[in-house]
Formats: structure tokens, sequence, C-alpha cells
């Protein structure tokens, strides 16, 4: 009988989550550009809450989630609420056949704000620049990213960012709120 009790193993892998730092974009216009996103067939229309990334997708350890949580707190306290306006369309391609909102107001929150959510324990650098926007079509036909592209082109959504979120992946693909973070930080002299 070969009893393997006392056989010395490795250490467990720790386990992991993805997480996601996003500003959500809220009603009523959430629901007109994940009916866009459905429109031009993308696949992640219904896994992916419309929202400007501050931090991709980042596999993190779960013991480090409280070190975490505590970053992101200070973080927003350092940063005050913000007007944002999306207007019209941009595209990465030849880059990345990705359609997206633009932001036309709110660019530098954001900025500043990902800078900072990208340090400590979420230090990471990025495969391409910074650029805040939110994704209305991913690889998809191009037929369908040019129909996002004019289809959008004329929207225009203003509204108040108070707070970030921390989005956890769900083992199914798609994200689901973990925190929000309320932006406390003091008011810039010129308004903001």
């Amino acid at each position: 009988m070969n009893d393997d009790t006392f056989v010395p193993r490795g250490p467990a892998a720790p386990r992991t989550a993805v997480l996601g730092i996003i500003v959500t974009i809220p009603e009523p216009w959430a629901q007109l550009l994940v009916d866009w996103r459905r429109k031009v067939g993308d696949p992640q229309a219904a896994l992916v809450p419309p929202h400007v990334t501050l931090l991709p997708p980042t596999e993190v350890a779960v013991d480090d989630r409280p070190l975490i949580a505590e970053h992101l707190a200070a973080v927003a306290r350092t940063h005050p609420p913000f007007d944002m306006h999306l207007a019209g369309t941009g595209t990465f391609m030849p880059v990345s056949d990705v359609v997206f909102v633009a932001v036309a107001r709110g660019i530098g929150n954001c900025e500043l704000i990902a800078n900072d959510v990208r340090s400590g324990p979420l230090a990471r650098s990025l495969a391409f620049p910074y650029h805040p926007h939110v994704t209305v079509a991913h690889d998809v036909p191009v037929d369908m990213l040019e129909l996002a592209y004019s289809g959008l082109a004329d929207m225009s959504a203003e509204f108040r960012v108070e707070h970030f979120t921390e989005f956890e992946q769900a083992p199914g693909g798609s994200w689901v709120i973990a925190r929000e973070y309320p932006l406390t930080g003091p008011r810039h002299p010129l308004g903001g």
C-alpha cells in the first residue's frame, strides 16, 4: 500500500482575481452604447458595461485585495469629481480594430487618475499609450466598424464623474462591481 500522506508538496499556487478599474457611463447613455455593441455584433456587448478604462484587466493575488483597496481609496481621496463629455467617434485602426466614442472633456482627469491607479500594488506597464475612450465595436467585420463609427458620430453625453469603480471578472467572463471609490479630493482652483 502506497501512502503518500507525508510526501512533500510544493506550495499551492496563490489564488488570483482579474480586476479592472473604470469610470462607468451612466444611463441613458449606457444602454444606448450596449445596444450599439449588440447591433454591430460585438461579443463583449453582454459582458462588458460601457466605461472608460483607468486600469485594464489585471491579474492580482486575492491576498493583495486589502492592500489594493487601501491604495484605490487613497487615490480617490486625492482626486475631485469632474465633468465628462463624450462626443463623436474615433478609431484605432489600423493598429487595432476598435471604434470608440471619444472623451471630449475629462481626458486630463482620467489620465491623472489612471496614472495614480497604476502605481503601488497595481503598478504595470501598458501595451499602448493611455487614451481615455469608450469602446463601442471591437473585433467585428469592417462594415460593422464603419456602422458604429458613422452611427454614433453625433453622440453627445455630459455627466459628472463622482467615483471610479473596481470591477472583477466573473468565471463566465462578465464583469461585476467589486467596489466604488468616491472622488473626494480637493477641487482645482479653475474648476474640475
